[in-house]
């Protein structure tokens, strides 16, 4: 039964390591809640996740009406009513092209990625404006006057501050910007037109450029009737969310061209934006979390300039495999063991598991400095050749520790593999936990578990009824027959 106490005492020192693991994965964690904080501290001095809403043309309006009213001694009295409202016009098309150009701020020992987008809205305004009220017939209402004011052209910004040197025309004209008129148009930039007149159309070409900066996200809201986007960048890594896909998208390792097609009819965004939602909720990917950084429920594209090496998700991501690195580790010594009849004890195995468990430690504290790849080469020469150094003394023999070398570098090659190809992560582990059972296996499948268990009990039962009757030795009388 020795053979199924070692197997026991392997499974614990397996479990016992798991807790290095863990504090491992909890520094892993601290160090990502320091990234994002890092990245909240940029977005706060230079300029957040940002959204473009716009534009819309509001018309405010008075109407002022007199109302007669009797008394219950029969007196009429006149009562002057006023009631404000606006109207609320969307283009017939709307074209937000522009560029976006990025770029990286430190701060300590992370990398923010932040942008500078060239933006050019372009709109057109086809507005029929109402004629002036007419009192119904039959009713107590007369004298009905509508007064309509100055409209203003509103654009929206997610984060202000990041917005430089905007430039607007009217009709081909420069116009004067002001600031926006306050939460129910967003943060941003409006207009004055002049008044219209009742019972006209108010026909607008506008165009806005400028330079926004943000960081990481961008989104854009499908207000027009007829809407067009296009975004190009030399960030070669974009993630595209939102509530419409691309319709084309272009993605290369020199960065990418994405385009929107979105009609009024497949979007709610106008009834939404009435409805005051003016900002869509803009989300910061970072450390594969998401965050959402203002605005409120209203359809937009989006696309996110995501860094493809996280080192901190990457890292996260290998320690989920060093239970498994350090079982199969375990099962080699456990094999050597049975097959060569070596002798190791558990303080040895506990040794090569912390071996194996310091190597994610290292990853960690040497990809915050130097490029992942050449942390995870480091790490892994360190700790491999730390313990074919050991093993050369456990085992008994230098090639036997090269050979355990070996398959370590096989091992920490494949989980780099899985660790650079997400897509094809679940794939690659399933063949690799295929391959090591095979492996497993063919080594095993001729060894006798019972005999290396020490119960050779039907073997020995067996060689006694072989064996062949022969005559009974005289009894000595000085000893007593048994009873």
């Amino acid at each position: 039964m020795r053979v199924w106490l070692k197997m026991l005492m392997v499974l614990g020192m397996t479990l016992a390591i798991l807790i290095p693991l863990l504090m491992i994965g909890g520094i892993i964690s601290e160090r990502q809640h320091y990234r994002a904080q890092a990245v909240a501290t940029v977005a706060r001095s230079y300029a957040g996740a940002q959204a473009f809403s716009g534009p819309a043309l509001v018309v405010p309006y008075e109407d002022t009406w007199v109302e007669a009213e009797t008394d219950d001694k029969g007196a009429v009295k006149h009562t002057v009513h006023r009631e404000q409202g606006r109207w609320t016009y969307f283009p017939n098309k709307l074209a937000v092209t522009g560029d976006l150009n990025p770029d990286t701020r430190r701060l300590g020992l992370h990398k923010v990625l932040v942008y500078t987008w060239q933006g050019k809205a372009e709109a057109d305004f086809a507005a029929n404006i109402p004629a002036n009220p007419v009192a119904p017939a039959g009713t107590t209402v007369s004298g009905i006057t509508r007064v309509i004011g100055k409209p203003w052209l509103s654009y929206a910004f997610a984060d202000v501050r990041g917005l430089r040197d905007p430039k607007l025309k009217l009709d081909g004209a420069q116009a004067a910007i002001e600031d926006g008129l306050g939460a129910r148009d967003g943060g941003g930039i409006h207009a004055r037109l002049a008044a219209p007149a009742p019972g006209t159309q108010l026909r607008l070409q506008t165009q806005l450029e400028f330079a926004l900066g943000g960081t990481e996200s961008l989104a854009l809201v499908p207000l027009g009737k007829d809407n067009r986007f296009a975004l190009n960048s030399s960030w070669p890594h974009p993630n595209f969310g939102g509530s419409f896909p691309p319709s084309s998208d272009g993605i290369t390792d020199k960065g990418f061209k994405a385009e929107w097609r979105v009609s009024s009819v497949a979007t709610n965004a106008q009834r939404q934006y009435q409805a005051g939602t003016i900002m869509p909720s803009v989300m910061v990917i970072g450390d594969d979390s998401v965050d959402s950084a203002s605005g409120g429920d209203i359809n937009a594209v989006q696309v996110t300039m995501k860094d493809p090496v996280n080192v901190y998700s990457q890292a996260d991501r290998a320690t989920k495999y060093g239970l498994l690195f350090v079982l199969l580790t375990f099962v080699g010594f456990f094999m050597f063991e049975l097959i060569k009849q070596l002798r190791i004890h558990p303080i040895q195995y506990g040794l090569v598991g912390l071996a194996l468990a310091i190597f994610f430690l290292l990853l960690v504290s040497l990809s915050e400095h130097i490029d992942f790849g050449l942390s995870y080469l480091a790490a892994t020469v360190a700790c491999i050749g730390l313990i074919v150094f050991y093993l050369s003394a456990v085992l008994r023999s230098m090639v036997r520790a090269l050979g355990f070398g070996a398959m370590l570098v096989t091992l920490y090659g494949a989980l780099y593999g899985l660790l650079i190809s997400e897509d094809n992560a679940l794939v690659l582990g399933a063949g690799l936990l295929f391959v090591i059972l095979a492996a497993i296996m063919a080594l095993t499948r001729k060894v006798d578990w019972y005999q290396i268990g020490g119960n050779a009990g039907p073997a020995v039962k067996r060689s006694v009824a072989a064996a062949p009757a022969g005559p009974t030795p005289p009894r000595d009388p000085s000893v007593p027959p048994a009873l």
